[in-house]
């Protein structure tokens, strides 16, 4: 029987143990700083142990259990169950027996492209060739695409690769001087999106790492809008630490030194002010700087980031979801300027998977947010309703950003009037366990 685990494990190329044993010790040390629990630091299973895991002979133990649930995002008895009756399409369906051998060909699909980069890549000797940028351009394209739709497991191997290519050929001499921009944008777009997958994870340290390599790059490549996104994405990774004053730095910094810049990312920086205002408990900045956002819209003209979309472009719907966690984070309910419809209006503009702008993440966020609104005029049921589906996630969905959001919820749980009702006692633990590792965050005042 082929498992769901020996099926990744083949997929993410780990078959060999020494390879597989040097991931697992960088998971478990991850695991470790984020429990806070210094055995899993040096956990290290025998090469023969994952044999017998990989063919299905043994089941790991409790702690290495945590590991692999942690790293791969799925249970135990899913990852131990036959790959064909467990393999999840991205679309979130299952794939069933017959269509096995179709997901076999397409695994062996995937292998050979990574192949072909490989030998395309190395084939250009001497000088950088087109063939070698299409292909970071085309890797580019798709991570920006897929990333607010996938989980960052399908995504994470890959952009890894792709950003170590970028450096390694803007390092490797190879590239005419005419070719150095266009590879400090990709290798730009690709630390950025790295950046963002350790803030996903939970590493901030990390993901500021990335974020100021890809800042590098926007520079080099004389980029203005690149380099105001970096500070954007600063902005974010900060907001979600609970650095409300770093978040609110990096948006007016983004904002004040590229004025010239028309894209959305220019309604996006003043949307990340407010929201670093509210948690900061700042209303007339926060107020101020939704209506500097609604101004720039107007200005708006795409330019290339915004062609690229996903993450990379702010669209109105976002712009809406970003204004109504603003009033929440200052404490306003439906009777206040994040009215109960402007709530519900933001959950359905995120409520269609087949729309461009759609993302987990901000449909999570958006739930999150409605929640609170009927939580603040005593509708737990509603806000029940509002938050199933964001308790619903698969654990590989549930990203720094939507656990924060969960945790919010969770905290005014413990202080809503309804706080000793039955359904309010259920919701708090099972938002405990949707992320057991970290404390809920106290809310602004």
């Amino acid at each position: 029987m082929t498992t769901l685990f020996r099926q990744l494990v083949d997929e993410q190329e780990l078959r060999d143990p020494q390879v597989f044993l040097r991931r697992f010790a960088e998971q478990a040390r991850l695991l470790a700083e984020r429990d806070g629990d210094v055995r899993l630091a040096t956990l290290a299973p025998a090469a023969s142990t994952v044999e017998a895991w990989y063919y299905g002979q043994r089941r790991p133990h409790r702690d290495a259990r945590r590991v692999l649930v942690a790293w791969l995002g799925y249970s135990i008895d899913r990852l131990w169950a036959p790959a064909a009756e467990s393999v999840v399409t991205s679309r979130g369906g299952v794939l069933d027996c017959e269509d096995a051998d179709l997901h076999d060909m397409r695994r062996g699909a995937k292998l050979a492209a990574r192949r072909a980069r490989e030998f395309a890549l190395g084939a250009e000797q001497g000088q950088l060739g087109d063939e070698t940028l299409g292909y970071l351009q085309d890797e580019v394209r798709r991570i920006a695409q897929e990333y607010p739709r996938k989980p960052l497991a399908s995504l994470f191997d890959d952009l890894a690769a792709a950003q170590s290519d970028a450096f390694r050929l803007i390092e490797g001499g190879r590239a005419r001087p005419s070719q150095m921009q266009q590879l400090h944008v990709l290798a730009a777009l690709l630390s950025w999106h790295m950046a963002k997958a350790c803030h996903d994870l939970g590493d901030p340290a990390s993901a500021m790492m990335h974020a100021r390599a890809a800042g590098v790059s926007a520079e080099q490549a004389e980029h203005p809008a690149l380099s105001a996104l970096v500070d954007g994405l600063k902005s974010l990774i900060s907001y979600w630490s609970g650095r409300g004053a770093d978040a609110l730095f990096y948006a007016r910094k983004g904002a004040e030194q590229y004025p010239q810049v028309r894209g959305t990312v220019s309604v996006w920086l003043p949307g990340l002010e407010a929201r670093a205002a509210a948690l900061l408990g700042d209303g007339a900045t926060a107020s101020a700087a939704i209506e500097q956002a609604a101004r720039q819209r107007d200005l708006v003209e795409p330019d290339d980031l915004d062609e690229l979309g996903g993450l990379l472009t702010f669209p109105t719907q976002k712009q809406l979801y970003y204004s109504v966690e603003t009033e929440v984070l200052l404490g306003h309910g439906a009777q206040g300027a994040a009215t109960g419809a402007d709530a519900e209006r933001a959950v359905a503009a995120f409520s269609d998977r087949s729309a461009p702008h759609w993302a987990f993440g901000d449909e999570a966020g958006a739930r999150c947010n409605l929640t609170m609104v009927r939580l603040h005029d005593d509708e737990l049921e509603g806000a029940a309703d509002a938050l199933r589906p964001v308790l619903d996630l698969q654990p590989g969905q549930r990203n720094r950003g939507i656990v924060v959001s969960a945790q919010r919820v969770q905290r005014a749980l413990a202080h809503s009037p309804a706080r000793t009702a039955l359904l309010a006692r259920e919701l708090r633990e099972e938002i405990a366990q949707f992320s057991p590792s970290a404390p809920p965050p106290a809310l602004p005042h």
